[in-house]
């Protein structure tokens, strides 16, 4: 090939894997030439074993196939594609055994870097990043087990805005639906919405107490919750959710109940999934920026300069949130 191009083998070499040296453009483009005459495909098992390297990003998450986790994943590879990388993506079920199973497999694949949405990061986890020294992003969530560089949203605050907006509409309350854990878990969004609602409640001088309800973060388990809330005689005028897919499952129920949204009760979510915009009435709900997020992950897993010295907060890159205001809160 490097005979056709009329070049070296290192020249080739520059051109097929984009560096490290630059190429000038008359020479790459008869490399190039060179390449498609003779049909050459790169052997990638051949290069990652001579660079401890592959084009391959890891990525775990709780469940893909979740709106939010569907659309942060799609966001991750077109992002993973503009650096020339492919993602392989693990499910762990919010399973801890799950989620330390894809990170051996991964690491063990020498993955790029990994980034990871992990819920509840635990011990052993962490200490199968640690041990194989790997390039981490913490992704969405921020588990207390690990330090390491990580892309979030402004859950509090995000949670506030929707909360505050409901209260603006006049409802004497607004209840809340959380997550599943029996204590708040330190850097998990959904503890943090719960979070960003008790200070909105409190901000208005509203007491917080027996309106906080534990829920799946999924349409169908939260749909069952809301059926019996809202048949209770405690009916609550309005419900923020601490996820768009557990929203959509108050609504089904709402339906079903013939409650009238948002004249009977009003609702607003967390996340923005595209289905919030299309559900009956279209879904008040909080917007982060996924786009922004995947991209600002996959550039800090690829960066060399990933392990620097620096406080947590430094290492931390926060994405504001924003409120989306449709029919579901009581706006026309």
């Amino acid at each position: 090939m490097a005979r056709l191009a009329g070049t070296s083998t290192a020249v080739v070499s520059y051109v097929i894997n984009n560096g490290p040296r630059p190429v000038a453009p008359a020479t790459r483009e008869r490399v190039l030439a060179a390449i498609k005459e003779l049909g050459y495909r790169p052997d990638r098992v051949a290069q990652a074993m001579a660079s401890r390297r592959t084009d391959l990003i890891g990525m775990i998450v709780p469940d893909a196939r979740q709106p939010f986790f569907g659309e942060m994943t799609h966001a991750v590879e077109q992002a993973a594609a503009e650096r020339g990388k492919m993602v392989l993506v693990g499910n762990t079920d919010y399973v801890a055994e799950r989620e330390v199973h894809y990170l051996r497999a991964f690491l063990g694949m020498r993955v790029s870097g990994l980034i990871l949405v992990s819920h509840a990061l635990n011990d052993n986890a962490a200490a199968e990043i640690e041990a194989w020294d790997a390039r981490v992003v913490l992704l969405h969530e921020r588990p207390e087990a690990i330090d390491d560089v990580a892309v979030v949203t402004d859950d509090i605050g995000g949670a506030q805005l929707a909360v505050r907006h409901l209260l603006s509409h006049g409802y004497e309350y607004v209840a809340c639906m959380g997550g599943i854990a029996e204590t708040p878990l330190v850097g998990d969004p959904v503890s943090d919405h719960v979070e960003g609602w008790r200070r909105a409640m409190d901000e208005a001088g509203i007491s917080p107490e027996g309106r906080l309800f534990q829920a799946p973060y999924n349409r169908y388990d939260a749909y069952n919750v809301a059926l019996e809330l809202l048949s209770g005689p405690d009916r609550p005028p309005a419900i923020f959710c601490s996820t768009d897919d557990q929203a959509i499952g108050v609504l089904r129920a709402a339906r079903e109940l013939r409650i009238e949204v948002p004249s009977e009760l009003a609702v607003a979510g967390f996340d923005d999934v595209k289905e919030a915009a299309l559900t009956d009435p279209p879904l008040t709900t909080v917007a982060t920026d996924r786009t922004g997020m995947a991209r600002a992950a996959v550039d800090l897993v690829l960066d060399d300069g990933l392990r620097v010295a620096g406080s947590r907060r430094e290492r931390v890159k926060q994405f504001p949130s924003k409120l989306v205001a449709r029919r579901s809160c009581g706006c026309e």
